[in-house]
């Protein structure tokens, strides 16, 4: 007897959450809407010359593991 999909699904989360995990939704912004590129650059703009910037950009450029990246 074939198991339906939502059967398959019920039974992995099932199996997740005996683990001790559960599950959470991430909403994130969608890169595909027009004027998502636009406003990147917008924002990007207002924090040119910003020192507080530089000093985070620097920060993360040292801690920049890149091993392995090509």
């Amino acid at each position: 007897m074939k198991t339906s999909v939502s059967a398959r699904v019920r039974k992995h989360r099932a199996a997740l959450r005996k683990s001790g995990l559960r599950p959470v939704q991430i909403w994130v912004p969608d890169t595909r809407r027009p004027g998502f590129a636009a406003e990147c650059r917008r924002q990007s703009m207002q924090l040119n010359g910003d020192a507080h910037e530089r000093d985070i950009a620097d920060w993360l450029e040292a801690a920049a593991d890149r091993k392995g990246w090509q």
